[in-house]
């Protein structure tokens, strides 16, 4: 584990200008990619089939093209965009809103291991010894924000924990990105109703990487 202090030279450059820039910061993994190009994925927790298979799927060929992918480890869209980068031996960085003692969800373990072996990196705000505590999670995500190039969300309820992530996004400057959903699916509410308002559609990754690269 290495601690690494907003003071110290490889702090990375894009959190120093964030809304409360963590004082230190907690990493498993390789530094050296908390300042390449990069993409959030974020959705829901109860993400549907097509929520999941688009996920992995962004993930995975984002990754095949060097991007590194960036969530929050919890289940649903956090974790097929995981599995999605490791699967095409890409890097991917996981947030926690916990300490390494405590990473949750605990069946998540195992791909925290196959997150660091593809060299990726798991980071954290939180010490060790700390648990998962409900308003760790709203807080992490201006981190997985801060540290990407741009967000993609693939399912969004109309009022869930994914839009926090995109108004932080937003307060950042950074691009959104919306993979449109079945209009019958509570799940994708909110990513539609961002669309009208303005987010970007997207609908292949070509999509993502004109503005990104």
């Amino acid at each position: 584990m290495k601690v690494i202090y907003q003071a110290d030279k490889n702090y990375p450059e894009k959190l120093q200008h964030i809304y409360a820039p963590p004082a230190k910061l907690y990493l498993l993994g390789d530094e050296i990619i908390l300042d390449k190009p990069s993409i959030a994925i974020i959705g829901c927790r109860q993400a549907s089939d097509y929520g999941k298979k688009m996920a992995f799927r962004f993930a995975y060929e984002l990754a095949k093209q060097g991007v590194v992918v960036i969530s929050g480890l919890a289940r649903g869209i956090d974790t097929c965009s995981h599995l999605g980068a490791v699967k095409a031996n890409g890097q991917t960085i996981a947030v926690l809103g916990s300490g390494f003692g405590h990473i949750y969800p605990a069946e998540n373990k195992g791909l925290c291991r196959e997150i660091i072996q593809r060299g990726g990196a798991i980071l954290t705000e939180y010490a060790p010894e700390s648990k998962p505590e409900k308003m760790h999670f709203p807080a992490r995500n201006r981190l997985i924000s801060g540290l990407s190039n741009g967000v993609l969300v693939v399912e969004a309820k109309e009022k869930s924990g994914t839009l926090i992530t995109v108004d932080y996004a937003l307060d950042q400057g950074k691009e959104v990105f919306m993979i449109p959903g079945n209009i019958t699916n509570q799940n994708s509410k909110g990513t539609n109703s961002l669309i009208q308002q303005g987010a970007k559609l997207v609908t292949k990754v070509e999509d993502i990487l004109e503005e990104l690269l």
